[in-house]
């Protein structure tokens, strides 16, 4: 099998944390494949590290979902699943419905103005009825709402799952299929959260991906 991906330049990565991100990637795009059998040596081999950063990454990728093991039999990457997929996203929509909550109570005027650029494009998606569009604004404006709810565990959570977590919402499709409605529901969400009225912005937000 040809190595799907570069070896490392293990001077400028802190090795553990990069070799989950390749694998992670690799997986979210097929370089490893669904229920393809991963093997530490090899792994290490193409990578061009020792075998521990491969073992840990591993390790890490099974908790999120993205690797299975079974002991003394084989490691190997997942299926993805219905049930991974709708349970992930229902965190998702709760999660960053508190996200918002956070944020537009505690962000600086200057994060705000930023936040409130990177949802302009979420509207501007959603009118344009742009679901792969839509789906980048969003992830792009949560971006900045994490970061602004100045939350570390959330932050962390966010940082680790994050690769499952784009796994497992890569077939999201909007819940309001109307794009007029779903439009004048992002701009009630906008008023709501410029006014940092998180309250109704987290019910807004809740009712846009059908979580009311």
């Amino acid at each position: 099998m040809t190595a799907p991906f570069l070896p490392l330049e293990p001077g400028r990565a802190v090795l553990g944390d990069e070799v989950y991100v390749r694998l992670g990637e690799a997986i979210l795009d097929g370089r490893l494949a669904p229920g393809e059998r991963l093997r530490d040596h090899e792994l290490a081999e193409w990578l061009g590290v020792s075998r521990t950063p491969v073992r840990e990454a591993l390790q890490r990728l099974e908790r999120v979902g993205l690797v299975e093991v079974s002991p003394h039999r084989y490691t190997r990457v997942s299926q993805p699943n219905d049930k991974a997929e709708a349970d992930t996203f229902e965190l998702v929509a709760y999660n960053m419905g508190m996200a918002v909550r956070m944020a537009a109570a505690r962000c600086s005027d200057e994060t705000l103005a930023t936040a409130i650029d990177r949802l302009d494009d979420v509207i501007a998606a959603s009118r344009a009825d742009d679901h792969s569009g839509l789906a980048h604004a969003s992830h792009a404006f949560f971006a900045v709402v994490t970061r602004a709810t100045d939350n570390i565990a959330l932050i962390q959570f966010i940082r680790e799952y994050e690769i499952a977590i784009r796994r497992n919402i890569a077939g999201w499709q909007p819940f309001i299929e109307c794009p007029i409605g779903r439009t004048a529901a992002y701009e009630q969400f906008r008023e709501a959260f410029i006014r940092r009225d998180g309250h109704h912005a987290e019910e807004v937000l809740r009712r846009i991906h059908g979580f009311v």
